[in-house]
C-alpha cells in the first residue's frame, strides 16, 4: 500500500519572492557546461592512472564502463569523484587501478561521446566525494518575465546564497524513489540490487533534509541562526542527514528537527535500522565567483562555482523556473556532485 505523502514531491518553498520568470534549460548540451574542481592533481607516479575526461551526451557510469573495457579491468577498478549530467558538456577526472606493466595510452581512445584530455599516474584511487566542487556555465534560453525581478533574485542569491535543497533529480522520475525507499524500509518490497538500495536510501534521507529546510523557510527563519544550531566549518547552520545516534542540535533547532522526524517517523526509524549514521549538511548553498550577462535572443548566461554536493538546479530555482526538453523526462543522474 502506497503512502500519498511520498508519491508526489511537495513544492518546497523558495527563500526569495518568485520572479515569475521562466526559461528553457539544456536545449543543447553546450548550454550546461560543468568543470570539476579536483582536490588534487595526479603526482605522476603510483598504481593508478588518472584521466582528465571531457564528455558530451554521456553519463558518468557509461564512461566508467567504457574506460574499464579499454583498460581490460573490472568496473570496480575505475573510480570517479562524482556523477555528472548526461545532457551537458562536462569535464571530470577518472582513475583506473593498473599497478603492473605499461599502461595503455588511453588518450588515443576514440569515442563520439567523450575524449581523454590527459593521462598521468597517481598514488590513490579517486573515490566519491574527492572533489572541491564544480564550476558551471549555464545558458538559459527563451527567458520570459520581468527582467528586473530576475536581476533582483540574482543579486539576492549572489549575496545570501540559496536554500541547499537536494535537487529533484535525487528523487527519481516524479519523486518515485522516495516512495520506493519508504516501501523498502517498511519491508513491503525487497530490494536485492545494492545500487538501487543505495539510491532509495539516499532519496529518503534527502527528502527528510529538504523537509527540515523547507520548515525553516516557512517559519521565516531563512538566513537566521537559531539557538541550538550546529555550524559547519564555514560557519553556516546545518540540517540533518538522518541516521543512528542522537540529533546533535539543541534547544529550538532540535525541537524543529525532531518535529519533522516525528512527522516522518517510519522513514527516520527505517534509516536508523538500515545502518546510516547521523550526519550534517549546510542549509545554504553559496555560489562563488557568480556572474551573469544577457545575450541576444532573450538568453541569460550564468557562471558560478558550488561546493561538492550542491545542486545548480537549486540555485536556478531561486532565480526563475526552468523547463527541459522531453528527452530529460527519463530518470537520469543529472545531479552534479
Amino acid at each position: 500500500m502506497t503512502d500519498p505523502r511520498y508519491t508526489t514531491l511537495p513544492q518546497w518553498p523558495n527563500a526569495f519572492p518568485p520572479s515569475g520568470a521562466s526559461a528553457t534549460l539544456k536545449l543543447l548540451n553546450e548550454d550546461f557546461i560543468v568543470t570539476e574542481l579536483p582536490l588534487q592533481q595526479p603526482c605522476g607516479e603510483g598504481e593508478h592512472i588518472w584521466l582528465d575526461v571531457e564528455k558530451n551526451g554521456a553519463n558518468t557510469a557509461f564512461v566508467a564502463e567504457k574506460l574499464a573495457e579499454a583498460a581490460s579491468v573490472q568496473e570496480r577498478d575505475v573510480g570517479y569523484a562524482g556523477l555528472k549530467d548526461r545532457y551537458a558538456i562536462t569535464r571530470q577526472w577518472f582513475s583506473i587501478y593498473l599497478p603492473k606493466g605499461e599502461a595503455p595510452d588511453l588518450t588515443q581512445l576514440q569515442h563520439p561521446e567523450f575524449k581523454i584530455l590527459s593521462q598521468s599516474r597517481h598514488l590513490k584511487k579517486l573515490r566519491r566525494g574527492d572533489l572541491q566542487g564544480n564550476r558551471f556555465r549555464i545558458v538559459l534560453r527563451d527567458v520570459t518575465g520581468d527582467r528586473d525581478a530576475i536581476e533582483a533574485n540574482l543579486r539576492d542569491v549572489e549575496s545570501h546564497g540559496a536554500p541547499n535543497y537536494f535537487g529533484a533529480q535525487r528523487f527519481g522520475h516524479d519523486g518515485g524513489n522516495v516512495e520506493q525507499g519508504r516501501a523498502m524500509l517498511a519491508r513491503e518490497i525487497r530490494v536485492r540490487n545494492p545500487k538501487k538500495k543505495s539510491i532509495y536510501l539516499s532519496a529518503v534521507r534527502s527528502f527528510v533534509f529538504n523537509e527540515v529546510l523547507a520548515l525553516r523557510i516557512q517559519q521565516g527563519l531563512w538566513g537566521k541562526t537559531l539557538p541550538g544550531d550546529v555550524m559547519d566549518e564555514a560557519g553556516r547552520p546545518t540540517g540533518p542527514l538522518w541516521g543512528r545516534g542522537r540529533v546533535t542540535t539543541t534547544e529550538q533547532t532540535q525541537a524543529l528537527e525532531n518535529g519533522v522526524a516525528e512527522r516522518h517517523a517510519r522513514l527516520c526509524d527505517g534509516m536508523e535500522h538500515a545502518g546510516l549514521d547521523q550526519e550534517r549538511r549546510a542549509l545554504v548553498a553559496r555560489p562563488l565567483e557568480m556572474s551573469w550577462e544577457w545575450t541576444q535572443g532573450n538568453q541569460l548566461v550564468l557562471t558560478f562555482s558550488l561546493p561538492a554536493g550542491n545542486y545548480a538546479t537549486s540555485v536556478l530555482n531561486e532565480i526563475l523556473r526552468t523547463a527541459e526538453p522531453e528527452r530529460h523526462a527519463e530518470n537520469e543522474p543529472a545531479a552534479v556532485e
